[in-house]
């Protein structure tokens, strides 16, 4: 199994993460690569999952996992303390991605894109490692952000971009067989 490209997108709460992680599972569905993701669910509790189906009904008794499938759709839900972000990346290598995107999880070790939606945001960026780049809301901002790559919100440029990272990972990849099997 060939080891996905794996890139982050964070930001705080309106900071447009949701959407440039739109942008790029088109862009690389577009490409032919199979593309998964994975959400922080950053707003506190458990996310919500659809009342009175029987999956659910499953869980409440008791059941630790279940999976629903249909037509080729599979869905999973599960119950435990916490899912750490490796194993959800464990989770979605089973499905054999070339790209896995994930939203949030600011700590977590991946190359980044961290969005900026103004000034108090700034200081997000002493608190990731790993930036690739820097996605910004306003020009002003880009002055602030002279050590990093910098594309507006707005700039196409950066989905290109992402493209030219995933291309050098698969190159890479492909130079290093031995080591990543």
């Amino acid at each position: 199994m060939v080891k996905p490209f794996i890139l982050q997108v964070v930001g705080f709460q309106n900071s447009g993460k949701t959407s440039m992680i739109l942008k790029l599972i088109e862009s690389f569905t577009n490409m032919g690569l199979k593309t998964a993701t994975i959400k922080h669910h950053g707003h506190g509790g458990k996310p919500l999952a659809p009342e009175h189906k029987d999956s659910t009904k499953h869980l409440s008794a008791g059941a630790a996992a279940s999976i629903v499938e249909g037509d080729g759709a599979l869905i999973l839900q599960a119950e435990r303390s916490s899912f750490s972000l490796e194993d959800q990346i464990k989770l979605l290598e089973f499905i054999n991605p070339d790209v896995i995107l994930i939203e949030g999880y600011k700590q977590a070790k991946y190359p980044k894109l961290v969005i900026v939606r103004d000034q108090n945001d700034l200081s997000m960026l002493d608190q990731v490692s790993n930036c690739l780049a820097v996605v910004y809301w306003h020009n002003k901002l880009k002055n602030a952000l002279l050590d990093v790559p910098c594309y507006s919100i707005h700039d196409e440029t950066l989905i290109k971009k992402c493209t030219e990272w995933l291309r050098d990972w698969q190159n890479f990849l492909g130079n290093n067989v031995e080591e990543n099997c």
